[in-house]
């Protein structure tokens, strides 16, 4: 059914694989819309209860295809460079609103697009191999895939203007130090720790992960007074939830909860 990705179900975790590893997995119309297709049949899948983006091969994403966009150029084809940034856009908006976590798992470059990428989702796993950048200013263009609004609020604009204003490449030690990254673990360890960390977030109720998430992402957005009103939304809903109803049970009787 797909071309430039892969998916494997595994355990309640959806495994999407960018598969076009003799080009670092960059970003071609096609693979953009495959990945948003992947992400929509995932949301509405209820067997699936969590996500792991990652690359085939050495690397995770190097963004978009830069020989794609030089024919498009050279065809003066505006029309289907806007339709590009479409793309990215609804896969942005996809991986913040899907009730769902996201697990970045990164084996490789993540460059440009393919960073802001990880970016959106969730959490952000990194092999020790690792290399990051916001590669665009490097070849004259300006950051897509929401990462002038995702970047500062990781690392804080300081960083941010740095990274987008030079272009330069950081190690993986270094992204954890700013809050690019979750974790970095030995490329050997990538796949087992990630692994470890998707079926822990498969074990929580995923009605309160759901509003957890939503809360979190609009509460970067939200004053105060508006978060607490969410919260106390999102609280009573839990409350009366089966979920609620097995942890509050599972945690006095002294025994692991088993959430539907």
């Amino acid at each position: 059914m797909y071309e430039n990705i892969t998916l494997v179900k595994e355990d309640a975790v959806l495994w999407l694989t960018l598969n076009r590893p003799d080009k670092l997995n960059a970003l071609v119309g096609a693979a953009r819309e495959e990945i948003f297709a992947a992400l929509t049949e995932a949301s509405e899948d209820e067997s699936v209860r969590a996500i792991c983006i990652t690359g085939a091969g050495k690397g995770f994403c190097a963004g978009g295809d830069i020989g794609y966009m030089a024919n498009l150029q050279a065809d003066n084809n505006l029309a289907a460079f806007e339709k590009l940034l479409e793309s990215g856009r609804q896969i942005v908006t996809k991986l913040r609103s899907i009730e769902k976590p996201v697990v970045a798992m990164i084996n490789g470059v993540a460059a440009g697009a393919g960073l802001n990428l990880a970016l959106a989702s969730d959490i952000r796993i990194a092999s020790s191999s690792a290399r990051f950048s916001q590669a665009f200013i490097k070849i004259g263009l300006h950051p897509d895939w929401g990462g002038t609004f995702l970047l500062p609020r990781l690392i804080g604009t300081a960083r941010a203007c740095e990274m987008m204003f030079t272009g330069d490449v950081i190690d993986a030690q270094t992204a954890y130090q700013i809050g690019l990254i979750n974790q970095v673990v030995s490329d050997n360890d990538l796949r087992v720790k990630t692994k470890e960390l998707l079926q822990k977030l498969v074990s929580r109720p995923k009605q309160a992960l759901a509003l957890a998430k939503r809360a979190i992402y609009q509460g970067v957005e939200y004053s105060l007074a508006e978060a607490l009103d969410y919260e106390t939304k999102a609280q009573t809903q839990c409350f009366q939830s089966e979920d609620a109803r097995e942890g509050i049970d599972a945690f006095l009787t002294r025994r692991d909860p088993k959430f539907k």
